[in-house]
């Protein structure tokens, strides 16, 4: 499948998953399209207040697949579909998500190092106008616009 076919392919599950979501209450956390030909994976991660339970999961997953099939949405026809919960180290993608989480400790990857580092670890301390705030450490907090982070995720702490 062609990048542009994929990338419209992503945007109609996208709709479609947020459609579901928003009937139950569930949020659509991220969408992934792996692999090609018969091995095709289309991955919906789903969170809700609370936490996933495999109901959730499961009624997700028939609805979306029912509308996919039905509007034939992933050309070909052939995939795998999964659907999970984002797990306890879940991808923070957007402002919402990092306002979601603050007080929680995150790993986030910058696009261009700050103070010579592109890899920081520390406590979500806040969120305002695009710039994300995080204590790396007692008394050593740096901050970053959204749109310099390249990869984020939360940082499970036993």
């Amino acid at each position: 499948m062609a990048s542009v076919a994929k990338q419209a392919a992503l945007e109609k599950v996208v709709e479609i998953a947020n459609r579901v979501g928003a009937s139950e209450g569930i949020e659509i956390v991220d969408v992934e399209l792996l692999g090609g030909g018969r091995n095709r994976v289309l991955r919906i991660y789903i969170d809700k207040p609370g936490g996933v339970t495999h109901a959730d999961c499961e009624s997700v997953s028939e609805q979306v697949g029912t509308i996919l099939d039905a509007e034939d949405a992933i050309d070909g026809g052939t995939y795998t579909l999964e659907v999970s919960s984002p797990g306890v180290e879940r991808k923070l993608k957007s402002q919402k998500d990092f306002e979601r989480f603050i007080g929680k400790r995150a790993k986030v990857l910058l696009r261009d190092p700050l103070e010579n580092r592109r890899q920081w670890e520390g406590t979500i301390a806040e969120v305002k106008d695009g710039v994300i705030h995080l204590e790396a450490s007692p008394g050593k907090a740096v901050e970053f616009p959204l749109g310099q982070v390249e990869r984020a995720n939360l940082k499970f702490e036993w």
